[in-house]
């Protein structure tokens, strides 16, 4: 159980729009917490609209740029969708956007997968200086380890 008083999860998939920034944070962060103990993965509704021949796109700079302050490195990060799971037994579906909540809804559907829906700010819309965008990703970063914590506490 955890402090939640929930029973801890055998599989848990974050989900946000693009896999980019915040449902890869959080799928860090709780694997920093938990280690081997859960299976944990993400993905997002779509791919980001990028350079076309490129196959493979990573987190965001500034994601990546922040979970490496706290340690976690993000590099081997590939985003993907939910078209693009290996599996999709979870238990546990976390929807970081109102737009991943329905998908999540879907994927669980027949299922007995929990849903739970975490609203997370998006820092990619922050704007000013690269300290002040910076800052924004570190407050998504913090507010996630916080709830992660929180849930996932025994």
């Amino acid at each position: 159980m955890s402090a939640s008083g929930k029973r801890l999860p055998d599989a848990v998939l974050f989900c946000c729009n693009f896999n980019q920034v915040r449902s890869p944070m959080a799928e860090a962060l709780l694997k920093r917490f938990v280690g081997d103990r859960i299976f944990v993965d993400s993905c997002g509704l779509r791919r980001a609209a990028f350079d076309p021949d490129e196959d493979e796109i990573e987190a965001d700079p500034l994601a990546a740029e922040v979970m490496a302050e706290m340690g976690v490195d993000l590099s081997r990060h590939r985003c993907k969708t939910f078209d693009d799971l290996e599996d999709d037994s979870f238990d546990l579906v976390i929807s970081l956007t109102p737009e991943a909540q329905h998908s999540a809804v879907e994927l669980s559907r027949g299922r007995a997968a929990e849903i739970e829906y975490w609203p997370t700010l998006d820092p990619t819309l922050t704007e000013g200086s690269r300290e002040h965008r910076l800052e924004a990703y570190r407050q998504v970063r913090d507010s996630l380890a916080a709830r992660i914590a929180e849930r996932f506490r025994r």
